[in-house]
Order: C-alpha cells, then sequence, then structure tokens
C-alpha cells in the first residue's frame, strides 16, 4: 500500500460507518404480513415507515446487514434537480428531446417534490442526520459548458423552487477556492446530509412503529399465490416463505436475477469515494467558503464536498463503472481532487470505498406495478431525495391515500434487445466518456 498516499489507519470502508455502522436486525420471518418489502435502503424503509404509520404490517427483506448498501454509503448530497440528467454536457437533457417541455416540467416539478418530502420526512419524524439546505455549486469544465448551462438554469427556475443561477467565472471564488473551473451555476434548493445516520434514523423509526426486519434474509422468488382465491404472493426468502397482499422491491443497484424484469431495465454501475484525513478547520472550510456541495459538469463527474464538521474533504466520482478494488481508484479520486484544489498537495485519504448505484436507459427514476409487484428504481446516481419519496408514494399508493399520481408512476420503461442486466459494455463507455471529457478540455485550454 502506498504509505505517502494513505494514512496508517486507512480503511476500505465508508467514512459515514464510523458515526453509524451497519445494524443486523434479524427479526424472525412471519408466515404473512400485509406487505413484503424487498430492500433496506431508503426506499424500502420509507416505504415501510409509511405504511406504519397508516396501521399496515410490513416486512423488510434485507440480503445484507441493514446499511450495507448504498444508501450509507453516497455522498450526502441532496438534489430534485437531476431528474433526466443524462451522460452529456448539453443544456437539453435526452428526456426532454424524447418527451417534450411540458413532461420534462412535469418530471421536474416531481424532483422538488422529493427534495421537499425528504425535508418534511426529516423534521416530522426528527430524524437527527446533520442535513442542512446549503445549496450546490456545478462547476463549468468548459467554456461551453458553462453557455449551456444558462438555459438548465432558466428551465430549473421554472419548474421549480430550486433557485438556480449562473456564476461566472470570475466570481467562482465566492463558492469555491479553485480556477480549474470555467464559471458554473449554483442551486439553492439542495442540501446535505449525513447519509448512514438518515438511514439509521429511518431504521430506528420502523422498529418504532413495529415493522419487521429481517437483516441477512435473501430473496429468492416472488409468485402469485392463488390459494383460496384471494389473490397476493408467495415470497420464497432463504428464511422460509411468506404470505403477502403487496410485494414492494426497492433494491436499485441491488438488484439480482430474481427480480429478472426489473434487472433488465437498469444499469448497474459503480461509484467510489475518498475521506482525507483531518486537518486545520479553517483551512479546509476555506476550500467551499459556503459549505456547498460540490459537482461538475463532465461526463464521468466528480461530485464532492467537506464532511460535518469541516475538517475532511469527501470526494468521489466514477473513477471506474464497474466495481472493483478501491484501493486501486483511490489514487484516481486523489488525482482528481488534486486538479481542483492543488493546495491538497500531501494530504492523504483515509477511507476510500465503493457502491451500487443503477442507471435507466432513460436516465429517469421509476415506479409502478409488473404483474402487480410494487418497484421503484433508477436513481441515476442522485437518490438520497429521490428513493425516499419514492418509496412515501408507493406507500401511498398501496393505503389509497395519494392525492394524485406520482409523476414518475408508470412512465414507460423500456431495456434493450438482447440486455439481461449484466452491463458488459461499462468499460467501453467508461472510456469512450473519459476520452470524450480529455478533448472538450484540451479545446478549451
Amino acid at each position: 500500500m502506498n504509505a505517502e498516499l494513505f494514512t496508517e489507519e486507512f480503511k476500505i470502508t465508508p467514512y459515514w460507518w464510523e458515526a453509524a455502522a451497519p445494524r443486523k436486525i434479524n427479526d424472525p420471518l412471519p408466515e404473512a404480513a400485509d406487505v413484503v418489502i424487498v430492500g433496506g435502503g431508503y426506499a424500502g424503509l420509507s416505504t415501510a415507515l409509511e405504511l406504519a404509520r397508516n396501521g399496515t404490517k410490513a416486512v423488510v427483506l434485507e440480503a445484507e446487514e441493514f446499511g450495507h448498501g448504498a444508501s450509507s454509503r453516497n455522498g450526502g448530497g441532496v438534489s430534485g434537480s437531476n431528474v433526466g440528467k443524462g451522460p452529456t454536457a448539453g443544456a437539453i437533457s435526452p428526456v426532454e428531446r424524447a418527451l417534450g417541455k411540458e413532461r420534462m416540467h412535469e418530471l421536474l416539478m416531481g424532483g422538488a417534490e422529493a427534495m421537499a418530502n425528504l425535508e418534511a420526512m426529516i423534521e416530522r419524524e426528527k430524524l437527527e442526520c446533520h442535513y442542512v439546505r446549503c445549496g450546490r455549486f456545478v462547476g463549468a469544465y468548459t467554456p461551453a459548458h458553462y453557455e449551456s448551462m444558462a438555459i438548465k438554469v432558466a428551465h430549473l427556475n421554472s419548474s421549480g423552487d430550486f433557485g438556480a443561477a449562473l456564476l461566472p467565472r470570475g466570481e467562482q471564488r465566492r463558492e469555491i477556492a479553485t480556477d480549474f473551473y470555467f464559471g458554473g451555476m449554483t442551486v439553492e434548493g439542495s442540501g446535505s446530509v449525513h447519509p448512514a445516520m438518515l438511514q439509521m434514523a429511518l431504521l430506528d423509526r420502523c422498529i418504532e412503529q413495529g415493522v419487521i426486519l429481517c437483516a441477512n434474509t435473501t430473496m429468492q422468488a416472488i409468485s402469485p399465490d392463488g390459494a383460496g382465491g384471494e389473490g397476493g404472493h408467495l415470497v420464497a426468502t432463504s428464511a422460509g416463505i411468506i404470505k403477502a397482499r403487496e410485494v414492494v422491491v426497492g433494491t436499485n443497484g441491488y438488484t439480482g436475477k430474481a427480480t429478472g424484469w426489473l434487472r433488465r431495465r437498469l444499469i448497474p454501475a459503480a461509484s467510489y469515494m475518498i475521506a482525507t484525513e483531518e486537518r486545520d478547520a479553517d483551512e479546509i472550510q476555506a476550500l467551499v467558503p459556503n459549505n456547498r456541495t460540490l459537482a461538475d459538469s463532465k461526463r464521468v463527474l466528480n461530485y464532492y464536498r467537506l464532511a460535518p464538521g469541516g475538517r475532511r474533504v469527501l470526494f468521489g466520482g466514477r473513477a471506474r463503472l464497474a466495481l472493483g478494488d478501491p484501493r486501486e481508484c483511490a489514487p484516481i479520486l486523489h488525482r482528481q481532487m488534486l486538479d481542483v484544489w492543488p493546495q491538497l498537495e500531501g494530504i492523504k485519504i483515509s477511507h476510500c470505498w465503493t457502491g451500487g448505484i443503477a442507471f435507466t436507459f432513460d436516465f429517469l427514476p421509476h415506479m409502478g406495478q409488473h404483474k402487480g409487484v410494487h418497484y421503484m428504481a433508477g436513481c441515476n446516481g442522485a437518490g438520497v431525495a429521490m428513493m425516499t419519496y419514492l418509496g412515501t408514494q408507493t406507500a401511498l399508493k398501496i393505503l389509497d391515500k395519494a392525492n394524485r399520481p406520482c409523476a414518475f408512476d408508470e412512465l414507460p420503461f423500456n431495456s434493450r434487445p438482447g440486455y439481461t442486466g449484466h452491463a458488459w459494455f461499462l468499460p467501453i463507455v467508461s472510456g469512450y466518456y473519459a476520452l470524450r471529457d480529455r478533448m472538450d478540455r484540451a479545446r478549451a485550454a
């Protein structure tokens, strides 16, 4: 291991787990439940909590310990403005080109609702998770990217309470201590959270409401239950079979072969993140004067922020799209961080980790039903607000308490011919996008 790069206590587990480690809660699997939920992340727990508060018995199946997956591994950025954002630098997203401005407006409004839903949940449930509406800065990787942001700003501001604004290069040091970008945009309607603490707080509320939580319990198959003409489902698990009136699948980037229809509509990918060693708070906080979350406009983007307390940098990105050894990706992220902040030369890495995310072919989140089984998936790398929102909306749908259909409910959800869910093409795509990014930057020099 590179002693010059890593601290002596270097770990390949998430920095977030230092304050909120995964928990093994293994309640006995009952014979029957009103609703069985597959997946114990934000989506599953928010579904279970909403159901339980309305008197509906819910069971949550988690294949690992609660807190093992992406909900405790992400960067903790909270935003509803990333809806339909594909890996292109243009101002008009693929979704808008396909669906038109009016439909895109509805989806962005749904993204704004997702943000408001999470904030209301945190306040109502008193979830201790370091949440703050701090806003976000998106750095323009090239001058052309900056020019395209003017259209994005106008679109966001017409579709919700996003508070977007352009920031020219001459003023960007008000937001970030670097000259690396060619200006950018700020989005006030964004926030930050301690993701693992948020998940554990949701878990605690589920326990208080009597939700049955089954860790290390793998869902193996879902089949119709025609016994007695009552309908419903039989869910086979590693701990036995359970009958359920309704089944919800919220596995996103960890969707397996047992739900093959959903798996064929998701592109699983990896995202990586590093945490630096602690430094003097004044030094670290000067990097981001307004404590925003940060991202850039590259196709192979970076996302980053300061850790709660302001003494570390947390820097993430698609160092590679396939899962791999975090130790191999840590130097890549460290180098990318120094591109932005050369003043951090010599700082060491204390943690590096990876987590699974899921893209959809249309870059949209989706919820709906297939053969009577509810699903919610496709956060496209921005799931803190969206997956809790889709969980809440799915629960309201089951309870028949939704005021109106969710904007993401029953959207056309297509796969591609021959695709089985094995994203063999990711290294090729990743290399192509990285090449395009390098070419764009070279032209901008």
